[in-house]
């Protein structure tokens, strides 16, 4: 009977036309209602900016680090990637100091000098050289000379620290 019937197709023509309409059917079902990768978790997401909010000093790889400690795990990229969409410059452009933050800190070494000039009863000018503290504002005289070299100041300087050396 089949000898009879003449078939316009071969058979392997319709097992690979049956294949064809199986991969377009699965191929509809199975794709992704939003093409690439999912979007991270919102609450991963508000860490990842807050960690950079309240501490400037730290880079995508410091937070992704933080966030190994706390056993969440995401890629370095994606860190980076959340920060760059919350307009987040990178670590080193975020943090600025202030002069007033850098005195602040370093205080406790700091030393300001100046000379001011005075007259003595004799009539003689002398160029005194003061020392301030930052820390505690202490006001150190180091030494007074008529005439105020190189040599004389850098030799005041070396003697410094016995004279400001106060109680520990």
């Amino acid at each position: 009977m089949l000898h009879r019937l003449r078939l316009l197709v071969r058979p392997d023509t319709m097992l690979r036309w049956h294949r064809e309409l199986l991969a377009c059917r699965h191929a509809a079902k199975a794709q992704p209602k939003r093409p690439g990768r999912p979007r991270t978790v919102r609450s991963i997401r508000a860490l990842v900016l807050r960690l950079a909010r309240e501490n400037p000093s730290w880079g995508y790889r410091r937070i992704h680090g933080e966030l190994l400690v706390l056993g969440i795990k995401t890629a370095t990229s994606t860190v980076w990637e959340i920060l760059n969409d919350a307009g987040i410059d990178p670590a080193p452009e975020r943090i600025s100091t202030t002069w007033a933050d850098f005195l602040r800190c370093q205080a406790d070494i700091l030393l300001a000098c100046d000379f001011f000039q005075t007259i003595t009863l004799t009539g003689a000018r002398m160029y005194v050289l003061t020392v301030i503290e930052h820390a505690n504002r202490p006001v150190r005289v180091l030494g007074a000379t008529a005439h105020p070299t190189a040599t004389w100041v850098a030799q005041a300087a070396e003697n410094r620290p016995r004279r400001l050396a106060g109680p520990a």
